[in-house]
């Protein structure tokens, strides 16, 4: 399963409606994780490293727009403090 990254430009942000979405802030942290759900999201804030449970490491930080696809099983390891905008699409 693959993480997919972006670094969106203003027009596409606005598009998606990136603003309306909710908010979500973490403190540095390590959280396993399974995504039930696909999720995109928009990083306002911070940088974590995402690794996979196939041992892939992938970066995500601010200004990114990053979907994590329905099944991904991961870790992640928060560097810096963060804040997203989430967005669940029905899958």
């Amino acid at each position: 399963m693959n993480i997919q990254i972006e670094q969106p430009d203003a027009e596409r942000l606005e598009s998606l409606q990136v603003t309306g979405w909710p908010t979500l802030e973490k403190e540095i942290c390590r959280i396993d994780w399974i995504f039930d759900q696909t999720e995109q999201s928009y990083f306002l804030q911070g940088r974590v490293i995402v690794e996979t449970e196939d041992g892939r490491r992938v970066e995500v930080k601010k200004g990114d727009l990053a979907v994590f696809p329905k099944g991904l099983k991961c870790t992640w390891h928060i560097m810096e403090p963060m804040r997203k905008h989430f967005n669940l699409l029905g899958d």
